[in-house]
């Protein structure tokens, strides 16, 4: 194995919060070069604790989670100064990743369209908003909790007599996240046949709409708008939870009616399995409260983790609800890799595997500035002006 896929390739992560971080992240994770530049401030996201991974609650674990494996830089970009020693840095990048307010970077003359473009034309430029720039929401701010409302994903999700949900991790950003990240990686792809740079334009409505199917598939060819139906699938029965024994929950994704046959035979009622109410999926799906109403006193005689192995060997697709705890402590979980460690840092694990390439070497995130001499002085800054290009001197 080498040490990643990218290697060689520089990026200047310019974006704070989650989707560029983690967009950057994953670009440093196969073997880029990723240099952070945040402000005196820091990214807010440092202060998103508790928990926290210092004694000066300097840094949270949210922070920590999105920014392995970056050198970082201060860089006051209040300051005409900063901003010339920014460009220099781009000069030196083949990414940038930023999710700025739209026209942050216009007014501080660092625009991609009508300067970096034509100045550094083959650079990658990926820009992550919250609608885009144009348009009748261009340039109004992003978070991802009101893209779930706003894209409609919060509307399926949730029990059918109860009020629409958050889907409870950041389901939005992280999907622009892995789109930038494939859009940054196609982007290079096509500039190593064209010689070409080009902007990379993800947005978070654009991540919330393309992760609506088959709920948008659905209204688009039938006009009919979709109802939230808890953990159940609204068109595959059974596939959903049922509580077990004790306080286990199992979920159960009885996909075709072949697994519906063996579910029924492993759970000693194999009298449904011909019942014309139950025969096809499309039955089920009208006698769904009829047949929940056979199978949940059934689930109860069982253990979770032990009906999902009988299941699992019958080639009926089970598995326990496991708290954050249990899924990363999963035997599975540990043999794929999916938590890594530097040091007393642990982290989720790379999720895109290479046979070939590998993953470059894991690297805790560094504290805020700790590399700005290292780099600024590598552009020919003396230390005074570092000082004052970071903020440190104004402190």
């Amino acid at each position: 194995m080498t040490a990643g896929a990218l290697r060689g390739v520089k990026v200047l992560d310019l974006s704070r919060v989650l989707a560029g971080p983690l967009c950057a992240q994953m670009l440093s994770d196969h073997g880029a070069d990723v240099v952070k530049v945040e402000g005196p401030a820091g990214d807010e996201t440092r202060r998103w604790g508790p928990p926290f991974v210092d004694e000066a609650e300097t840094t949270s674990a949210y922070y920590q989670g999105l920014n392995r494996g970056k050198a970082n830089v201060t860089l006051d970009l209040t300051v005409p100064a900063a901003r010339e020693a920014l460009r220099r840095l781009i000069a030196g990048a083949d990414v940038v990743v930023e999710n700025f307010k739209a026209g942050t970077m216009a007014r501080w003359g660092l625009d991609y369209e009508s300067r970096l473009a034509w100045e550094f034309p083959g650079l990658v430029y990926c820009r992550i908003t919250g609608y885009g720039v144009d348009g009748p929401m261009g340039g109004q701010p992003g978070y991802d909790a009101v893209l779930q409302a706003y894209g409609g994903l919060m509307s399926v999700n949730g029990e059918a007599d109860g009020d629409p949900l958050r889907v409870g991790v950041p389901i939005v950003d992280l999907t622009a996240a892995h789109q930038a990240f494939a859009g940054v990686l196609l982007a290079l792809l096509e500039r190593a046949t064209s010689g070409c740079g080009q902007l990379v334009d993800v947005t978070l409505l654009d991540a919330v709409v393309s992760i609506m199917h088959p709920h948008s598939a659905a209204y688009l060819a039938s006009g009919m708008l979709p109802v939230r139906t808890g953990a159940a699938h609204p068109t595959v029965v059974p596939y959903q939870v049922f509580r077990t024994a004790g306080q286990g929950r199992l979920f159960v994704a009885a996909a075709s009616d072949a697994h519906f046959a063996r579910l029924s035979q492993t759970l000693g009622v194999a009298e449904l399995i011909d019942d014309p109410r139950f025969r096809r999926n499309r039955d089920r799906v009208v006698h769904r409260a009829e047949l929940l109403a056979l199978l949940e006193p059934v689930f109860l005689t069982w253990d979770a983790e032990n009906l999902a192995a009988a299941l699992r060997a019958c080639g009926v697709p089970a598995g326990p609800v496991n708290d954050i705890g249990q899924a990363l402590a999963a035997p599975q979980a540990v043999h794929r890799d999916l938590v890594v460690a530097d040091g007393d840092y642990q982290g989720v694990g790379v999720p895109i595997k290479l046979g070939r390439s590998g993953a470059a070497r894991i690297r805790r995130p560094v504290a805020a500035g700790a590399d700005t001499e290292r780099v600024l002085g590598g552009l020919g800054y003396s230390r005074d002006e570092i000082a004052e290009l970071s903020g440190r001197a104004r402190r």
